[in-house]
């Protein structure tokens, strides 16, 4: 969905039916593009006079097909310039960089999209999950257009699965994002002349520009075409951002009362800072029968592909994401992910000892006669090697016990995880109402990545953000984040103090969202009930459970358990150890914990306590019971109709009518059947 302040007016996709092929405009006129937007409109024609491009403009501006379509239309010119049976026809003239696999499937299926109606234009993903040699075997038929991370990217190159020696475009989308993922190195050595031809077509694309942006113009730009969008209408208008200051366990009691009392309507996204905490908060909702979806870098490619889809065709209002970027994007010490990669290296120390160095023994070894010298050198080399292989063993097993025991611990914080994983930019979220921060960022720029996913095609939006005091921070470990070197007590209030200085330069300003503490005290004891239920174990037990469902269903293991079906079996056997103890009667409010709202003038208001409704406009204050005269709306109907009972003892017990019979004289012993109010109703 485009910003309708961000569409050309003026201009329409027919209008380039000069420049561009008729098969792109029937695609685009199947994927219901009409007119282009600003940034296409102007890039377009620019792109197709060979010039590079350089366009600044803000997420969900159209900037993909800005790029896309003239690529594939110079792919489709060159095509056409040559033979059929010409082995230069089939070639990669186009490789286009991407920060994260997640935003290259979206890159991906939009150009297959455009591809609709171009047969012989086969465009590849090799960001996607599949494997090596599957990856190796589709650019070995030498696809028109690659897509790829710069790392994934930099390892075809080098292992020479991928050749651009007829590259005629270049692409880098999300360019300010580039080189904060840890890209820079792949980047430079892309660029270093052993694998880019020398003359080519090159795009940058970037919502920002900053130092990054300023330093991939200077290495892949040459005279470019420099577009920026300057917003026409205020940002600020459009979203709303507010901040509450509460503790670690309040956090999860505001969540709750907002999304159980419907206080936000439509969609909407939960940032996390760490994968163990999106479950926990998931496992949380679940308590409530609140459905939710967990988007992580532990979950396969595909996997978070198809939660992003059902988020936005609607299956799930609510989805959890950990933003694992703001690591990487520290507003002070942008060296400690470098640091944290060190730390893990530590972990693997070499077993095998190093050759000493000669000793006296050694010099004495000369003195003696060679036929004498060689009998002792053969002989202390046995030796050596005994005593190196003795030694050897012996400290691995010492080593192997104390790193094991290393490893068991420093495996809870340090988890296998795609490094190529990104949400706060790139992926395409439709129609998000509200982005919940319940953790904060590590940095005012990630922050403003996270809100930028609402308030986007010219629809309003919110932002809330929960922020820790220094005076509540370190309470209530169990349920809080895991936190890094750089978190300390004073560590939400600095970044929400740069969060508010960077928006008010921008024109925002961010309010305090504010809740009567009364009423939702009233929810805190179903919150901690709920909160009781997530244990530990419990969260262990729900990441287990995605595994499973993701060795289940996995394609490649589906010629394994044909094979295997007793491990099939198995894993279908094995039930939770310590499943989430889920109380039915949580699913639902009861009215007496509903917060009371302002009475609307004419309406009753009830009295706590004895059960009346007090009519207001009344000057002598008469206070009127359901069921009287008085109340000429239907109101409020019992269950069972009030009616007068005889009480001489023929209608209940033994000395009942019908030989003793309870009431109806259909049960005996004083019992009766309930009978169904509904069917007497109105009788």
């Amino acid at each position: 969905m485009v910003d309708v302040h961000l569409v050309d007016t003026k201009t329409t996709f027919s209008s380039f039916s000069h420049l561009l092929d008729a098969r792109i405009l029937r695609a685009l006129a199947k994927m219901g593009f009409a007119q282009p937007t600003l940034v296409q409109s102007k890039a377009i024609p620019l792109a197709l006079e060979n010039r590079d491009i350089l366009a600044r403009a803000r997420t969900g501006s159209g900037k993909t097909a800005a790029y896309c379509i003239p690529v594939l239309q110079k792919i489709l010119v060159a095509k056409s310039a040559l033979d059929s049976e010409d082995p230069s026809r089939q070639a990669t003239r186009a490789l286009i960089l991407v920060p994260t696999r997640e935003l290259s499937e979206q890159v991906s299926s939009y150009l297959k999209g455009l591809c609709k109606y171009c047969e012989d234009v086969v465009v590849a993903n090799a960001a996607g999950s599949t494997s090596a040699h599957l990856q190796r075997t589709l650019l070995s038929d030498r696809p028109d257009i690659v897509i790829a991370t710069p790392a994934r990217a930099l390892a075809l190159f080098q292992s020479k699965s991928l050749v651009a020696s007829q590259l005629e475009s270049l692409v880098i989308d999300e360019a300010d994002l580039v080189l904060s993922y840890g890209h820079d190195d792949d980047i430079r050595q892309m660029f270093s002349g052993a694998y880019l031809p020398k003359v080519y077509q090159s795009f940058l694309m970037s919502a920002t520009m900053t130092e990054d942006v300023e330093l991939l113009k200077g290495l892949t730009l040459r005279n470019p075409a420099i577009l920026k969008l300057e917003d026409g209408e205020d940002e600020a208008a459009h979203l709303s951002q507010y901040a509450v200051k509460c503790s670690e366990v309040d956090k999860f009691l505001l969540t709750f009362v907002i999304l159980k009392l419907k206080l936000i309507r439509g969609k909407c996204i939960l940032f996390v800072n760490d994968v163990d905490r999106s479950y926990r908060l998931k496992l949380f909702l679940e308590q409530f029968s609140i459905k939710s979806c967990v988007l992580n870098s532990e979950l396969p490619l595909n996997s978070r592909y198809h939660t992003v889809q059902e988020f936005n065709k609607g299956v799930y209002d609510y989805i959890i994401a950990t933003d694992e970027s703001g690591s990487q994007e520290n507003d002070e010490d942008e060296e400690e992910g470098v640091d944290d990669g060190e730390g893990e290296v530590e972990e693997f120390t070499s077993t095998q000892r190093v050759e000493p160095p000669p000793s006296s023994t050694a010099k004495t070894q000369s003195v003696l006669p060679e036929s004498q010298v060689s009998v002792v050198s053969s002989s202390l080399q046995s030796t050596r090697k005994r005593k190196r292989l003795e030694s050897s063993s012996t400290l691995f097993s010492s080593e192997a016990q104390h790193h094991s025991t290393k490893r068991n611990k420093s495996s809870k914080s340090k988890k296998k995880t795609d490094k190529e994983y990104g949400v706060t930019r790139g992926i395409d979220f439709i129609d998000v109402a509200c982005v919940l921060n319940f953790d904060l960022p590590s940095s005012s720029r990630s922050y403003t990545h996270r809100v930028g996913r609402t308030a986007r095609a010219g629809r309003t939006g919110m932002a809330l953000s929960f922020v820790v005091p220094s005076k509540e921070w370190g309470k209530n470990k169990i349920v809080g984040c895991v936190l890094g070197k750089e978190h300390d007590k004073e560590h939400d209030e600095r970044v929400f103090s740069r969060i508010e200085k960077e928006q008010g330069a921008r024109g925002s300003k961010l309010m305090e969202y504010k809740f009567d503490m009364k009423q939702v005290e009233a929810f805190r004891y179903r919150m901690e009930d709920a909160l009781r239920s997530v244990t530990r174990s419990a969260v262990r037990e729900a990441r287990i459970k995605e595994l499973k469902e993701e060795v289940l269903n996995s394609d490649r293991l589906k010629a394994h358990f044909e094979d295997n079906p007793l491990d099939l079996e198995y894993l279908r056997h094995d039930k939770p150890l310590h499943p989430t103890r889920i109380q039915p009667h949580m699913k639902h409010v009861p009215k007496y914990l509903l917060p009371r709202t302002a009475p609307i003038s004419g309406s009753s208001v009830p009295i706590p306590g004895n059960g009346t409704t007090s009519v207001p406009g009344t000057t002598d204050g008469t206070v009127i019971t359901q069921g009287s005269e008085g109340d000429k709306s239907v109101g409020f109907v019992p269950f069972r109709k009030t009616q007068t009972r005889s009480h001489n003892g023929r209608e209940r017990g033994r000395g009942g009518r019908n030989g003793g019979s309870g009431r109806d004289g259909r049960h005996g012993r004083g019992g009766r059947k309930k009978s169904d109010p509904l069917r007497k109703f109105g009788r």
